[in-house]
């Protein structure tokens, strides 16, 4: 039997024209947010709010820095301006064991290579000896 495999799973439908519902829906609130400052807001105030308004929900509709949508970008940079970040690396101990489950109940036990000087010497003569 003969099945069809879907291709291209990473790229959204296509809904009105050129647009995906993503893009019409933030383009469609745009529009929601101008209707609703028109009747707050004289003229003159409604073209300036008009054209911030525009802008933002452009950017937010086709806008895609690094390949991920404007909206993602953002809050993974509050995220990252908010929490708390500390990088600490931790040695391994001497020793790892893992105890198994089942009929063979003997661990794996795994222990940490020792490597001497005279050993590292050796090996970056070899890496040397290959440029």
């Amino acid at each position: 039997m003969l099945f069809n495999v879907p291709q291209f799973l990473d790229i959204e439908d296509k809904i009105v024209g050129p647009l995906t519902a993503k893009q019409l829906g933030w383009l469609g609130l745009g529009g929601v947010v101008a209707l609703v400052f028109w009747n707050f807001l004289d003229t003159q105030g409604f073209i300036i709010a008009a054209i911030i308004i525009a802008a933002v929900f452009s950017a937010m509709a086709f806008y895609r820095p690094y390949g991920q949508p404007l909206i993602a970008f953002l809050s993974s940079s509050v995220f990252y301006i908010f929490r708390p970040r500390m990088y600490v690396w931790h040695r391994l101990p001497e020793k790892i064991v893992i105890p198994k489950k089942g009929k063979d109940k003997n661990a794996i036990i795994h222990e940490r290579k020792k490597i001497s000087g005279d050993k590292i010497e050796e090996l970056s003569k070899i890496l040397n000896q290959n440029h």
